[in-house]
């Protein structure tokens, strides 16, 4: 079955540094008929004022995913990793027993980003961070695995949770298809709003889809 959930009608904060849409139950946004789609918890929609951000707060038991679009986002946690990631690119942190981190728009500009929290398959385990480039013209009209917890996709950012997270960049008319190699029992998309990009999640049944974009 195929749900569409427009944009307009997404539950939302604004927070004066922060504007966010929420496709699930989160905070404020109190949804108990939406608490999430499988062991997907949170997807996210944030737009974050220049030079503010999310001071040190704690995870644990989350894999946490970020999609940059616009923009770049600055981490900082508890293990001592750092880095800026900027559009185009994905960070990737497994809470496992417990972590602190910041996120930060250190830009002169906004920041938008897509962030996702996907149910580990096990708790605990140590906290890990890492985040890689996906450039555009590898997208392009492909959907690219950039968070996995399956072996077989060597390329993206690992995670501990049978699901894997796709994104496709499409012209007008254009239309990508995927067909997971592994049965999956739902996905998700999120085409972004006024752009070509399109994110997608699986978890673990055989199932295939497409995106179409349109003028």
């Amino acid at each position: 079955m195929i749900e569409l959930r427009p944009f307009a009608k997404l539950g939302s904060a604004d927070h004066g540094w922060l504007k966010a849409r929420h496709h699930f139950s989160f905070g404020s946004h109190y949804d108990p008929g939406n608490m999430g789609h499988g062991s997907l918890r949170v997807w996210n929609d944030d737009e974050i004022a220049p030079n503010t951000g999310f001071p040190a707060h704690p995870h644990a038991n989350m894999e946490i995913i970020t999609y940059v679009r616009e923009g770049a986002i600055t981490h900082q946690d508890s293990l001592g990793n750092k880095g800026r990631t900027e559009a185009g690119d994905v960070q990737v942190m497994s809470a496992g027993s417990g972590v602190r981190h910041s996120e930060y728009n250190l830009e002169p500009t906004k920041t938008k980003i897509f962030q996702i929290w996907i149910e580990p398959t096990t708790e605990g385990g140590q906290p890990t961070w890492g985040a890689k480039p996906f450039p555009k013209s590898d997208r392009s009209g492909n959907f690219v695995t950039i968070a996995s917890g399956f072996d077989d996709d060597m390329d993206a950012l690992p995670i501990r949770a049978d699901a894997r997270v796709l994104a496709t960049t499409l012209k007008a008319g254009e239309s990508a298809n995927m067909r997971p190699a592994k049965p999956a029992i739902s996905i998700w998309c999120r085409r972004r709003a006024r752009s070509r990009s399109t994110a997608c999640g699986s978890t673990p049944a055989t199932a295939s889809q497409s995106a179409t974009r349109r003028g």
